[in-house]
């Protein structure tokens, strides 16, 4: 059984959770991180030196980085589903998945943690806006992506569609202002017809 540390409102731990469900993978959830801590006791950086979540633990491997996780379970138990098979469409869900993290996460980063975890008294709402700004062509380069794809990695859900899936939640939640996303959106209510996705991403975004 799969041993997973984190939070639920965690965007990281939500990644990995959804991975885990959408592959029919038994696991325990233990809290941590957060309002919950235990990120710096000595076990906890044996496993992760990075002290951040999530951490997951299959049998003798400790595993961090949820994108890094999310290959892992999908390579390890999702062959030919959430891992394509073939390397061009692989490839696919793996560039997105980077895109993510690289170029995505920096603005929706700042905008989350702005509105949602910082104090009104104590918003940098110039950074704020300016991100909401910046992050308008980037989500459009994935919608044009989109329009001529079902699914990131291709026709079908693969491993490519879970970071961004739980990025698309938080950003349409976000009390701001979006350009019209009209192939985003379609496979947003994709993603929400997937009942791991409703279990795990779709909650309250805090």
């Amino acid at each position: 059984m799969l041993k997973i540390w984190g939070r639920t409102n965690s965007f990281n731990v939500q990644k990995v959770m959804w991975t885990a469900d959408e592959l029919g993978l038994a696991h325990e959830r233990i809290d941590a991180g957060g309002a919950f801590g235990g990120l710096e006791t000595d076990s906890y950086t044996a496993l992760n030196p990075n002290r951040r979540i999530p951490v997951v633990e299959d049998g003798e491997l400790a595993l961090w980085e949820s994108n890094a996780i999310v290959r892992y379970l999908a390579a390890k138990y999702g062959s030919g589903t959430l891992w394509p098979e073939d390397p061009g469409l692989r490839s696919l869900a793996d560039r997105w998945m980077d895109w993510q993290i690289t170029t995505l996460q920096p603005q929706l980063h700042i905008i989350f943690w702005g509105l949602i975890r910082t104090p009104e008294a104590d918003r940098d709402m110039a950074a704020i806006d300016a991100a909401v700004v910046v992050i308008k062509p980037i989500w459009q380069l994935l919608d044009e992506h989109l329009s001529l794809r079902r699914f990131v990695g291709g026709p079908d859900f693969t491993m490519g569609d879970i970071p961004l899936g739980c990025a698309a939640w938080r950003y349409f939640n976000l009390p701001i202002d979006r350009p019209r996303l009209p192939n985003l959106e379609h496979w947003s209510t994709r993603l929400q017809e997937r009942p791991a996705y409703r279990r795990h991403v779709m909650l309250p975004v805090t």
